[in-house]
């Protein structure tokens, strides 16, 4: 069984999807609208025509009640175009909350950092110097809480130990062995930086973790993915490995008055190593 092939994007098509996205959005939201950007490696660079997602943000003027129905159903509206739409991923907030470096809507510290050093304006108001970067200890605490939101469950802990379905799946794929190395690069290095500077970070370690399985999720991400039989071999000896390394590392990292988040990061620990 290879790999299921996946639709190839070049640069110019994700950034035409990302100003379609911004114009709806701008007709949608009209004057509260203050701009939107082009967000990741739209924004920064290595943009990964076979896995890349495009990142849209918005920055609205004020909060209101009804705003994420919203941006989730002209999301929906936007994805259900084609298969190339179903990449487009959107973050928004208030300028306020911007202002403040608190998220009140859908946007990640990692992502306000990304704003304040890359954001690419397609619509509306360059606002980026109003934007209150994000410190370190913030950058750790919120991507610890996005990974036990997202990376811990029951679902997901189970397809780490069965992952035949990941290795057919390019983007699935990349995103799983990846992640933890983004996570660990900004941690590192207060820089949001791009997937490939995380993976060169993590590739110039001492004996870097799980290297055989990081070096083929960036064959995969590059479009030239191992057959997913070797995959799934590479995903059996190195996906726990490279998560343990994750969540020792960043233990060490939390600051003070985190004991829920610390607690949190055990208990995944713990449950990765049930047989």
């Amino acid at each position: 069984m290879n790999t299921l092939p996946q639709q190839s994007l070049d640069t110019d098509s994700a950034t035409r999807i990302a100003e379609d996205g911004a114009r709806l959005f701008q007709r949608t939201f009209t004057d509260r609208l203050v701009a939107a950007y082009a967000l990741g490696s739209l924004a920064h660079g290595g943009f990964a025509p076979a896995v890349s997602d495009i990142d849209l943000a918005l920055v609205l003027t004020d909060r209101h009640q009804d705003d994420d129905r919203t941006v989730h159903r002209v999301t929906l509206e936007l994805q259900e175009r084609d298969s190339s739409h179903q990449r487009l991923s959107v973050f928004w907030n208030s300028l306020p909350a911007l202002r403040t470096d608190r998220e009140d809507g859908r946007f990640p510290a990692v992502d306000r950092l990304d704003l304040k050093d890359s954001g690419r304006l397609l619509v509306g108001a360059d606002v980026r110097q109003d934007v209150r970067q994000p410190g370190v200890d913030t950058l750790v605490t919120d991507s610890v809480r996005f990974a036990l939101r997202m990376l811990a469950p029951d679902p997901v802990l189970a397809e780490f130990r069965h992952p035949e379905r990941l290795a057919s799946d390019i983007r699935r794929f990349t995103k799983a062995v990846l992640l933890p190395l983004r996570f660990l690069y900004t941690a590192a290095t207060a820089d949001c930086g791009s997937t490939d500077d995380a993976i060169r970070h993590h590739l110039a370690q001492p004996s870097p973790v799980a290297e055989d399985l990081v070096r083929a999720a960036t064959r995969a991400r590059h479009g030239q993915p191992d057959p997913a039989v070797h995959l799934t071999e590479l995903l059996h000896a190195g996906l726990v490995p490279l998560y343990l390394h994750y969540i020792d590392t960043t233990l060490l990292r939390l600051p003070p008055g985190t004991s829920d988040l610390s607690q949190g990061l055990i208990t995944w620990r713990t449950r990765l190593l049930d047989p």
